[in-house]
């Protein structure tokens, strides 16, 4: 396949997906190597910005995606169309708080916040956000809880190492301050099962 086929064939991919495709899922269907497909795509990416198209191609969740630049957002809005609803603000405080300590069970949740968590750790699940992912070898056997990919398309972030450094008493999620009670620690610390996969997903 020549270059300019193929590159019209990953732009395709990238607008007509639903979710983030990795440059591995576009290299096996092309036939060419993921390098080679990360290539390409930082080819469009760049003609886009020269061209000052409307439209980027960002990295995300471990893979490719179309997305509108965040200048055009208020012009967006107007049209009111796929809208998404925003987290409330104890939706964010506890998104935050699963990120930074995943896993963690439900019972930790409500002892950091100090109140109970149970109708916005449903929430969060529902939207995808937060999945169960093992249990906790302690008494009880209680449910310990993580983060999804659909949790880094959310942010906008490309993996959690993405996750905005702990700096002084507060680490900052996008749209919401994490306090001092929320400090960053190892995600296998006491939780008796291996952390959610990180590192950058590219290539």
């Amino acid at each position: 396949m020549e270059y300019e086929e193929a590159k019209a064939v990953i732009e395709a991919m990238v607008f007509a997906s639903p979710r983030p495709v990795t440059s591995q899922e576009m290299g096996a269907i092309l036939g060419i190597d993921p390098r080679t497909v990360n290539a390409i795509v930082d080819d469009l990416r760049q003609e886009y910005d020269r061209n000052r198209r409307g439209m980027q191609i960002v990295f995300v969740a471990g893979g490719y995606q179309m997305a509108t630049r965040p200048a055009h957002a208020a012009y967006i809005a107007k049209l009111n169309v796929g809208t998404r609803q925003a987290l409330s603000r104890p939706a964010l405080e506890t998104v935050a708080m699963i990120a930074y300590k995943q896993p963690i069970t439900k019972a930790e949740l409500e002892t950091i916040r100090g109140v109970r968590v149970d109708g916005v750790l449903t929430t969060l699940i529902e939207r995808g956000l937060v999945r169960p992912v093992g249990r906790k070898k302690a008494p009880g056997r209680p449910v310990l809880y993580g983060t999804t990919p659909e949790f880094l398309r959310w942010f906008g972030l490309a993996s959690l190492d993405d996750l905005p450094p702990i700096e002084g008493d507060a680490a900052t999620l996008p749209g919401f301050s994490l306090r001092s009670e929320s400090r960053r620690r190892s995600p296998r610390a006491g939780n008796g099962v291996s952390p959610a996969t990180r590192g950058s997903a590219r290539g």
